[in-house]
């Protein structure tokens, strides 16, 4: 009954999910049956697993959420994600559009940009782009989806982005882990999402077909505050868009606030932080923790907020509409926050449940002497069943994160090849249909699951747990 009982909210969980019903009801609605199912107090279950649990994760990531949203909004409105849209169209030609588009979403992304800002700016780019080189529309989400949702968000050291920031307090690493294998899980999902997109490109020239019927959706910009709104509904009807303005700032003044991201966070991570006295951080007031639980972190907050003061420096003419791109990119960031915590919630209570442990052993117990194997297994189902990289690995970290150090230490694995196989492990299964991001990127890109959703699987789904088997064995020999 038990193992039955957490079987079904989770897959009540996915298709209430996947039916546009509001994570932040749904995660504490469904933890509660699980615990009454379970024979758990209900009321204790909630005030004290289940908001504990959920008001940790945002006591510890809101900075990063908020600056990141901060940061996207400011790059968007300025004009800088779309000048370097255009300029890596410009640069690499537009004969080479997929790699054009791969490289655009790249650059932002690996800045610390929103995904979701991502996808916004550069789909009008690449709508155009394909309809001139003739590829079909259909090819446009899985492109986007290999520049942003892969190996700049989990693989390649150094990015901000939430995935690679999770692991530091329960691995004391940096957002700079094990770059070597970073970089290794970076080349295999590029080459394997690069060479599957240019392959189906091929095919459709051989087979004559062109952008596509639909081709008109190339000519529509995409308002992110508008589908910011319209997407905590079901639908989203793209006939209600409308254009948005693009400038051109120039490329040096476009890239030097992600440049700027990279080389601080680096600095302070890997030089500065870790050489300050912070031994009064183990005092009671100031939360009794260690300086590895806190660098990773410092070092995104500064380097994002050195970044955001950068665009507004750059960018005076526009001082206005950046100002209010300051409170859309604050707004931007509450609902995401907090779908994930409120998965951080549902997934403390799934781990308080009696029958947990059985299957908490049965996940330890898939390869005793390399806890690597049972720890991506572990992340990725749990990022699969819930449909979030952040929230699977989140909810596995939480129940198992000190155990896996554990034998990660006892095996002999360096915490930071346990920090960067737990980031590249939430980049497999997550990528499942019903996921949030690949969701609103099909419905930015006017396209359905039925014509666009295998490119997705490959470059987000397939590429990623090849990269992860690769790292896992390199890191084991």
């Amino acid at each position: 009954m038990g193992l039955a009982t957490i079987i079904l909210v989770l897959a009540l969980l996915i298709v209430l999910a996947f039916r546009g019903i509001s994570l932040v009801l749904l995660a504490p609605a469904l933890a509660m049956l699980a615990a009454l199912l379970s024979g758990l107090p209900l009321l204790a279950s909630y005030t004290q697993v289940f908001m504990t649990a959920t008001g940790q994760f945002v006591i510890s990531y809101f900075p990063l959420f908020l600056l990141g949203a901060i940061f996207g909004a400011l790059m968007e409105v300025s004009g800088a994600a779309g000048t370097i849209g255009r300029w890596s169209v410009k640069t690499l030609g537009r004969k080479n559009a997929i790699l054009a588009v791969i490289l655009s979403c790249a650059i932002l992304t690996y800045g610390g940009v929103s995904l979701f800002v991502v996808a916004f700016a550069v789909f009008p780019i690449a709508a155009a782009l394909f309809r001139e080189a003739g590829i079909p529309a259909r090819l446009m989400p899985g492109t986007i989806a290999l520049g942003s949702f892969t190996f700049t968000m989990t693989a390649l050291p150094g990015t901000p982005a939430i995935q690679n920031a999770i692991p530091m307090p329960y691995f004391n690493t940096t957002p700079f882990a094990a770059p070597v294998l970073g970089i290794v899980a970076a080349v295999i999902m590029f080459a394997i999402g690069y060479g599957w997109l240019m392959r189906r490109a091929a095919a459709a020239g051989r087979a004559g077909e062109g952008f596509g019927a639909g081709s008109e959706i190339g000519s529509v910009g995409i308002d992110p505050a508008q589908y910011r709104e319209q997407s905590q509904g079901e639908g989203f009807d793209l006939a209600e868009v409308h254009p948005v303005p693009a400038a051109d700032i120039g490329i040096v003044r476009a890239i030097l606030p992600i440049v700027l991201v990279v080389v601080i966070n680096y600095l302070l991570s890997k030089v500065l932080l870790p050489g300050l006295d912070l031994a009064y951080l183990a005092l009671p007031e100031w939360g009794g923790a260690a300086p590895g639980d806190v660098i990773g972190v410092w070092s995104i907050v500064v380097s994002l907020t050195a970044a955001c003061c950068l665009v507004l420096i750059l960018n005076p003419g526009s001082i206005d509409r950046l100002i209010d791109a300051l409170s859309d990119g604050a707004n931007a960031a509450v609902i995401p926050i907090f779908n994930t915590a409120s998965l951080v919630g549902f997934g403390a209570v799934i781990a308080a449940l009696p029958a947990f442990a059985a299957l908490r052993d049965g996940l330890l117990a898939l390869s005793p002497d390399n806890p690597l194997i049972s720890l991506s297994i572990a992340i990725n189902i749990l990022a699969g069943i819930t449909g979030s990289a952040s929230g699977g690995m989140s909810i596995a970290l939480e129940a198992l994160g000190s155990r896996y150090l554990e034998l990660g230490l006892a095996a002999g694995t360096d915490p930071q090849v346990l920090h960067r196989v737990t980031s590249v492990a939430t980049g497999g299964l997550d990528a499942l249909p019903h996921n949030g991001a690949v969701v609103t990127l099909l419905a930015i890109c006017g396209m359905s699951h039925a014509k666009s959703y295998l490119d997705i699987f490959v470059v987000a789904l397939v590429g990623p747990l090849i990269s992860l088997a690769a790292i896992i064995a390199l890191a084991s020999i």
